[in-house]
């Protein structure tokens, strides 16, 4: 063999097994079952109903999505802070659980284009005497470890100078802690605070306005090697808002003005 005919063959080879190789679309369909990170202490997102079942906007969108994909869906129940690593670890194949889609954690997994946006609301305890953001200034407070708003708020308290930041393992812990007086506020997404409020099972807090946090765009994830993949989740992704279903979801979990998607000025 001649050295042209050896470089042929091995180019040759080389495709023959690219070809060959699966990606993770093809393992997820083979396998049968879609395996979602879903976090289960995010009501309305996700939560557990009167039978210990999930529930939720991220539980119905993974349902969803292994619908399209004609396989079982898993809900795998993650809580905030071992989202990323539970995809790392190989225990889940996509990531369906509010995920901020920060250039950080991109560095880390591979993201799809946002699926859902929360505004950031201030939640106190009624004894606090807080009524706005501001007046959390030099008080104690905390958020969910790990989440956009956490990060946010605690920057925040340093800028301040004043008072103290307490993270959190979730978002009960994080409410349960503002109801019993040992915060005196936090900050979370309107959805989560809202629906908190209304269960009864946190007395003496209320929600009292809204901080000036970014808009949070929150995406899909997955391995950040896996392009067909990706590729499919951002035209899922696109489909649930064409065909009416993310509309749809909305009403049912949450309710009132669709949030855009989409960053002003910056893309469509």
């Amino acid at each position: 063999m001649n050295k042209i005919t050896m470089i042929a063959a091995l180019i040759a080879g080389t495709a023959l097994a690219g070809a060959a190789q699966a990606d993770k679309l093809d393992d997820i369909i083979a396998s049968g079952t879609l395996r979602c990170a879903v976090v289960l202490d995010f009501p309305p997102m996700g939560s557990r109903d009167a039978n210990n079942a999930p529930e939720g906007f991220d539980v119905d969108y993974c349902n969803d999505l292994a619908a399209a994909l004609g396989v079982k869906a898993e809900i795998v129940e993650t809580p905030f802070p071992e989202r990323i690593p539970a995809l790392m670890s190989g225990r889940v194949d996509v990531g369906v659980a509010s995920t901020s889609d920060t250039l950080e954690r991109a560095k880390t997994v591979g993201f799809s284009i946002p699926y859902f946006a929360f505004e950031m609301a201030v939640t106190a305890n009624d004894k606090s005497g807080i009524k706005s953001f501001d007046d959390m200034k030099g008080h104690t407070v905390g958020a969910t470890a790990g989440t956009f708003e956490a990060i946010a708020l605690e920057k925040q308290v340093q800028d301040w100078g004043a008072g103290e930041f307490r993270p959190y393992q979730t978002q009960a812990d994080v409410f349960l802690a503002l109801s019993q007086g040992q915060i005196d506020a936090t900050v979370s997404t309107s959805t989560v605070a809202m629906a908190n409020v209304k269960t009864g099972n946190f007395p003496g807090v209320s929600v009292v306005g809204k901080a000036p946090f970014d808009t949070d765009y929150v995406a899909l994830f997955t391995n950040r090697d896996e392009y067909g993949l990706i590729n499919y989740l951002n035209l899922f992704v696109n489909q649930q808002i064409r065909t009416g279903r993310y509309a749809e979801l909305y009403e049912k979990w949450v309710g009132g003005d669709l949030p855009a998607l989409t960053v002003p000025n910056a893309y469509r």
